[in-house]
């Protein structure tokens, strides 16, 4: 048997600013945008080369939702975004105007940057060495 995580499901504001920022700064494609209703979208985005795990734009549709958009992991790193190339992603997404919330730095395991998305999420950058 084989499984993987299929997508991730990202609460945003609004669907085309998140499109904007994910596309603009970190370089993702977008997959798929297909209108469901009034309201509602299916908006799937990715990182460039990904062939499984995607991103899905979820717009906060109630008070409690929005209160939750940019703390989905309590402050804490939520996402991993690897790279093969982490100097090259990393001076493109300040070039971009990337929030970074250290310097980079070595590790053990590799290459790594804390940074934030335009909601406040922090992501680490990750090259495994």
């Amino acid at each position: 048997m084989k499984q993987h995580l299929g997508a991730l499901a990202l609460l945003v504001a609004d669907y085309d600013q998140a499109i904007a920022w994910y596309t603009r700064v970190l370089n993702f494609e977008l997959v798929e945008d297909t209108r469901l209703d009034d309201e509602k979208r299916w908006v799937v985005l990715a990182p460039r080369g990904s062939s499984e795990t995607r991103l899905l734009l979820a717009r906060a549709s109630n008070e409690e939702q929005r209160a939750s958009i940019g703390h989905q992991a309590g402050g804490r790193v939520f996402l991993l975004l690897h790279t093969d190339d982490f100097w090259r992603d990393y001076e493109r997404m300040k070039a971009a105007g990337c929030t970074f919330c250290e310097e980079p730095r070595e590790e053990a395991y590799g290459f790594v940057v804390v940074f934030q998305d335009l909601y406040g999420n922090k992501w680490d950058l990750l090259q495994r060495k």
